[in-house]
């Protein structure tokens, strides 16, 4: 009776999405956010100044949210990934200023769960409930995009050092990020990979049973940004 009690509950955990279900979030039309600081990279681009704007169709932020404990196997990993980044940088300022639509993340796109060697696959219907709990999770209702501003950079024989805050939730957190950057006349890069914890912005990971079935409160993160010089 127990071991069918607790194999209810997990088969009931995976076909939701591994969460509770909850109501769709719909963010409306309102973009970029309110106090985004166009202005500033506008004034800077007519002073001269080189200003990249981001190309979000090359651009690529991905997320792996990875299951854990003793029942594991029974769960999905997943990949969040964003194709619709936006923003600007300036790179002799050592600035930038990035968001992203969280209505407008995808999860599970076959191409980035095969980059991740995922071993499982889970259905259209566990992916629809994943993503509409993930958006509850992050608090898109009331706080519908993700922010990366990046204040100054850090460079030396090794490589450079973004000094960025990630503003999720409605919670900030600073933090030191390796990036490869590549700075052309008309055509600006920056890659590289940082793990960040969920808890840290006020997320708590999904969990039953004891832990038995959970998420990883660790998130991989990788990107590539790819901007272009801005002319005006």
């Amino acid at each position: 009776m127990r071991t069918t009690l607790i194999a209810a509950t997990v088969a009931a955990a995976l076909l939701a999405g591994c969460a509770p279900p909850v109501a769709k979030v719909s963010l409306g039309d309102a973009e970029p956010p309110s106090d985004f600081p166009d202005a500033y990279y506008g004034q800077l681009a007519e002073h001269a100044q080189p200003v990249f704007r981001i190309d979000p169709e090359r651009s690529l932020v991905a997320i792996e949210v990875r299951r854990g404990g003793s029942l594991a196997h029974l769960g999905h990993d997943h990949i969040v990934a964003s194709h619709d980044v936006r923003g600007y940088v300036a790179p002799a300022e050592g600035r930038a200023d990035l968001y992203i639509r969280l209505d407008r993340l995808a999860v599970d796109e076959p191409g980035l769960r095969a980059e991740a060697a995922f071993d499982t696959q889970p259905s259209a219907e566990a992916i629809a409930g994943t993503r509409e709990n993930m958006l509850y999770k992050l608090g898109a209702d009331q706080h519908p995009y993700a922010r990366i501003a990046v204040r100054s950079v850090d460079a030396d024989a090794t490589g450079a050092r973004l000094n960025v805050a990630i503003t999720v939730n409605g919670v900030a957190r600073t933090m030191r990020i390796p990036a490869h950057i590549e700075i052309a006349a008309d055509e600006l890069s920056v890659s590289g990979r940082v793990t960040i914890e969920q808890s840290g912005f006020g997320i708590v990971p999904f969990s039953i049973l004891g832990g038995a079935l959970q998420v990883q409160d660790a998130v991989p993160i990788r990107f590539r940004i790819r901007a272009r010089r801005m002319r005006v």
